[in-house]
């Protein structure tokens, strides 16, 4: 209970923080790690657990290296349901990693796709497809958080992708 008092005043201090914070300054650092703790103890709920991949996840979708900033990534949804994530960004971890994508429990909008550097969810937590690089494939989870308590309008999870054509 103390861990969570803790994120949680962590992240409320950044409502203090001037808007102009990239997603990469220190304050949002600290906002990242308090919400990527609070979305990693959701993987130890089965009930949060997505089977299959969430309305939105395909085309460019918006995907995050813990400790990088926002990147595109094109997702494909296969003829069997299972999603295929390439990411094209920095930070993509060597083995073991895996993905997250990130739906809100309420209103069941997905967000984007985190990336972290740790071992993946046992087993038996259901994977929804795969994220890869041009050398690593690793697993692909979904899983439902509650946004409002992940995300900060001040430093957001996720940056905007440009949409600008280049």
């Amino acid at each position: 209970m103390r861990g969570l008092i803790a994120i949680f005043l962590i992240t409320s201090a950044t409502g203090c923080a001037p808007a102009e914070h990239s997603e990469n300054s220190a304050i949002c650092g600290i906002t990242m790690l308090a919400s990527t703790a609070m979305i990693i103890d959701q993987l130890t709920n089965e009930y949060k657990a997505l089977t299959e991949a969430p309305e939105g996840l395909e085309g460019t979708v918006a995907t995050r290296a813990v400790g990088y900033g926002t990147t595109p990534a094109t997702a494909v949804i296969g003829d069997d349901g299972t999603v295929a994530v390439e990411y094209a960004g920095l930070g993509f971890p060597k083995t073991p990693g895996f993905g997250a994508a990130l739906v809100d429990d309420s209103s069941e909008v997905f967000y984007g796709i985190l990336i972290w550097d740790m071992d993946p969810p046992p087993d038996d937590f259901p994977r929804i497809g795969t994220i890869a690089d041009a050398n690593v494939v690793m697993p692909l989870i979904g899983v439902l958080i509650n946004w409002g308590m992940v995300n900060s309008g001040r430093c957001p999870l996720f940056a905007p992708l440009d949409s600008t054509p280049r």
